[in-house]
């Protein structure tokens, strides 16, 4: 009996030698279509594949039951094989997955029943996961081959892994760099960014900014920032301060920390954050908030009396593009090694967290930008 690792190289293989499709009808082929390319939500396709896999794998468990808790015989850990062998072979393949598990989500974290054609996960948008569920009952019900939809899946996202990086390829070759002397005014840059920012589902965008900023400057300063933590991993999960963490060069002890807000800044966001602090026993001097939001007087007032409270710790808020703007004025000669860096940071984000759209929308304004700069 083969793998799961070579079950899914094997139905890689075959997929990616047919671009058309193979033995599904059109209906379930355009049911596919849409799951692979949903890009509100990425944990269906996952548990698509977590679950064809399992099937392909043991052919007499019930697809439909991937909850261990079920007790049944025939059930199975959906969780398992996803975070076992898809996480791996999504990110060898370079295909337009999560990087994390989809059995941690909201709609799937808390079941113990079967997943028929009538359960009602509560995920957003409802008809990718009702989707996921016809074809799951379909497999179930053998009027098609578990095997024969797992390469069929596959065989989309390889489609749709090629057709980004094609026109992600396409518009960068569109754009100037710094080593043919393009620039672009402060002022350029800090509207790309605003705009970048103001595009739906971007709450990453502001620590990808922020954090460009400390790695064009990290020699200058003396100061480095630590890696980046998953998008969606809580601090408590992470162990870490804040979104982005920075530390002396030669020191592990974090010095500074920034947290991220795609809303306004609250007196109870800066109690929690003092709270954390606290309970980290961490030797932290600064706890920068950002925001995107309008700042209240009355959290800047507070904000400016903890240091004076503990006599260690200095909270600040800030707005984020006007932080932007200001570095940019202060280490001006670097504006375009910054621009260069958050490119390079957004690019190389998960889908999860910063998806290919908004991805491509970052370099088409910045194409925007350098044309209006040759008029």
């Amino acid at each position: 009996m083969p793998t799961p690792d070579e079950i899914l190289d094997l139905a890689y293989l075959q997929a990616s030698q047919h671009s058309n499709q193979l033995v599904i009808d059109n209906a379930l082929q355009t049911q596919i279509e849409y799951v692979a390319r949903n890009i509100q939500n990425r944990a269906g396709v996952r548990l698509l594949l977590a679950c064809l896999l399992a099937k392909t794998h043991r052919p007499a468990l019930n697809i439909l039951k991937p909850y261990t808790e079920i007790g049944d015989s025939d059930s199975y850990s959906g969780r398992t094989y996803d975070e076992h062998y898809i996480t791996a072979f999504v990110i060898k393949n370079r295909l337009p997955c999560n990087n994390t598990t989809a059995f941690l989500t909201p709609a799937l974290r808390n079941i113990s029943s079967a997943l028929t054609r009538d359960t009602n996960l509560v995920g957003r948008p409802p008809r990718l996961y009702q989707t996921v569920l016809h074809i799951l009952d379909d497999v179930q019900q053998n009027q098609v081959d578990a095997r024969d939809v797992l390469v069929e899946t596959i065989r989309w996202l390889i489609l749709i892994r090629d057709e980004q990086e094609q026109r992600m390829k396409t518009l960068l070759s569109g754009l100037k760099t710094v080593e043919a002397d393009a620039q672009l005014s402060v002022e350029s840059i800090v509207r790309i960014i605003q705009q970048h920012l103001q595009q739906p589902r971007s709450s990453r965008l502001p620590v990808l900014a922020v954090a460009a900023a400390y790695q064009v400057t990290s020699e200058k300063l003396g100061e480095r920032i630590l890696p980046l933590a998953s998008h969606n991993a809580a601090d408590f999960q992470s162990q870490s301060l804040g979104d982005l963490e920075i530390t002396l060069l030669d020191n592990e002890s974090v010095i500074t920390s920034f947290e991220m807000k795609q809303r306004r800044v609250t007196i109870n966001d800066i109690d929690h954050a003092l709270q954390k602090i606290q309970r980290t026993d961490s030797e932290i001097q600064n706890y920068v908030f950002i925001t995107t939001e309008h700042i209240e007087e009355s959290v800047l007032i507070y904000a400016s009396s903890i240091y004076e409270t503990t006599r260690q710790i200095e909270v600040s808020v800030l707005d984020c593009i006007e932080f932007i703007r200001y570095f940019l004025h202060i280490f001006y000669r670097l504006r375009m090694d910054y621009l260069e860096a958050y490119q390079t940071l957004v690019l190389s984000e998960a889908s999860s967290a910063v998806s290919a759209p908004l991805k491509e929308v970052l370099l088409v304004l910045r194409q925007a930008a350098e044309s209006r700069d040759e008029e």
